[in-house]
């Protein structure tokens, strides 16, 4: 299970991007990266303080004029050769993708792919990027509403999926016109700064994109930078707060796309397999670190026995192994650190009595002992009002509950101080039309689920976060209008009054 030499000679350059240049000695220490299947280090990264996120932001600020005075097809096609290099080095990126976080080859392999229909999206809309006319009165004017980018934009991507991530902000942030420093997260840093690497190689100027790999004080720094002009943080509620009232400093607005507790309601009328197979990738699927995992099943009670029957022996049937091996379905979770605190999770749960853990929940042995796995849990008759059904686990655990009416599902799905995703199984369209109506969640799927398209906008509501990525809802993210007003005066001319645009 160990990843082998010419594995490892994959692993990029680890020394932040700034500029076009490489920082070698770095304030904010460094990070053992280590291989999650096995437990064993692969490379030690270094972070970046302050003095590096003041280097960055310079970089940033030096190169967006230069950016922004480029001919949109231009920029486009710098983007657009981005793409193409990105789909060049596929399966180097997937492969990087599976060392940092331990996402098995099957999902990986798709996710540069994911990048590529990400920034190719946003790249059509470089040169559509323009503004309004908008009326005016009672005086006579022409008024433009002129889109504009931010100018240096932070973004802040987590640990859990970074290409997909990578081309849902870096795609709309640049075609708006902005340079962007990205902090991936330490746990994660190897395909962010290979896609550094690939950005310098598509001909962008230096300093348009920046990557400075760092802990907390690196992102605090940067955060608080007044040189920054909007941050977008993808990650934990406990860590947005923490921004926001480091951006609190300078008022700098911040975009958030944060945690979920997504609820899957399945309606007797609901194709069960299907269903099923949802319910139980809410565990396999990155081993449960998802945001949008579908870890709340709420099932009609008239088919709950059926269906739970279903989804455990999907889940005892799951192949975990090695994340290399195209075979497994499921991974390890992305520390030590994260498997002690789930593991604790599933214990107190199971002594609060709040649940029946009916399937899995432990730590792998044998083979897998120095690795960090858990076994896919199923919770069966939960409490909505337990903490193993409100709060977000980010492992690989499912809570399940029952209802008996339409009014009831929506209540126990909308009780949660979450708002991210909700998802919906019946064959009754004006059911899921009214359902998905009354859930309280950004983003509703219904009869399944392949993925979010770079069309549609993306985001949460209530402490899910805010702000929508995707779609022209995510080039809006990264602009903002400025009023142009062009008054109209009166002239004479032979004695009458005759209007001119001055």
């Amino acid at each position: 299970m160990a990843i082998s030499d010419p594995q490892l000679a994959l692993l990029p350059d680890v020394r932040p991007l700034i500029g076009d240049q490489r920082v070698s000695n770095t304030a904010g220490g460094e990070y053992e990266h280590k291989y999650a299947a096995t437990g064993k280090p692969t490379k030690r990264v270094p972070l970046c303080g302050a003095q590096e996120m003041e280097a960055a932001v310079q970089a940033a600020r030096q190169a967006l004029s230069r950016w922004r005075a480029l001919p949109a097809p231009q920029r486009r096609d710098m983007i657009l050769r981005l793409c193409q290099l990105i789909a060049q080095n596929a399966d180097q990126l997937a492969q990087l993708q599976t060392i940092e976080n331990s996402v098995p080859w099957m999902f990986a392999s798709k996710l540069p792919h994911a990048a590529v229909d990400y920034l190719t999206y946003n790249a059509g809309w470089v040169d559509k990027i323009g503004g309004d006319v908008v009326p005016t009165w009672p005086a006579r004017a022409v008024d433009l509403a002129l889109d504009e980018p931010y100018g240096v934009v932070a973004i802040i991507i987590p640990w859990n999926a970074p290409l997909p991530s990578l081309g849902q902000l870096l795609g709309p942030a640049l075609a708006a016109g902005n340079t962007v420093i990205v902090k991936p997260a330490e746990l994660a840093p190897f395909t962010s700064l290979r896609i550094g690497e690939l950005i310098v190689d598509s001909g962008f100027p230096p300093g348009v994109v920046n990557v400075v790999p760092a802990a907390a004080q690196g992102g605090e720094a940067l955060v608080e930078h007044p040189g920054v002009d909007k941050i977008h943080f993808t990650g934990s509620a406990d860590t947005a707060r923490k921004i926001l009232a480091a951006a609190l400093k300078n008022l700098t607005p911040v975009g958030l796309e944060l945690g979920g507790k997504s609820a899957l309601l399945v309606f007797e009328d609901a194709d069960l397999l299907v269903a099923a197979r949802q319910a139980a990738s809410a565990a396999v699927v990155l081993s449960g670190q998802g945001c949008t995992n579908s870890t709340r099943l709420i099932v009609q009670r008239t088919v709950y026995e059926r269906l739970m029957r279903v989804v455990k022996g999907l889940i005892k049937h799951t192949v975990v192994g090695d994340p290399c091996d195209p075979r497994t379905v499921m991974g390890p979770v992305i520390s030590e650190a994260a498997c002690d605190r789930i593991l604790g999770i599933i214990s107190r749960a199971r002594d609060s009595g709040c649940g029946r853990l009916t399937v899995g929940g432990e730590r792998l042995r044998g083979e897998f002992a120095s690795g960090y796995f858990i076994s896919p849990a199923l919770f069966e008759d939960v409490d909505n009002k337990s903490d193993l059904a409100q709060n977000e686990i980010f492992g690989p655990v499912v809570a399940a509950m029952s209802f008996d009416s339409e009014e009831q599902a929506i209540q126990l799905a909308n009780d949660t101080r979450y708002g991210l995703a909700a998802y919906v199984h019946t064959n009754d369209l004006n059911r899921a039309y009214r359902v998905s109506q009354e859930l309280m969640a950004g983003n509703v799927w219904i009869n399944g689920f392949e993925g979010i398209p770079p069309s549609a906008p993306f985001g949460g509501m209530k402490q899910s976060g805010y702000g929508r990525i995707g779609g022209l809802a995510g080039i809006r993210e990264f602009t903002r209008p400025k009023n142009l007003w062009l008054s109209i005066r009166e002239r004479s001319v032979s004695g009458h009054s005759e209007s001119a645009v001055s």
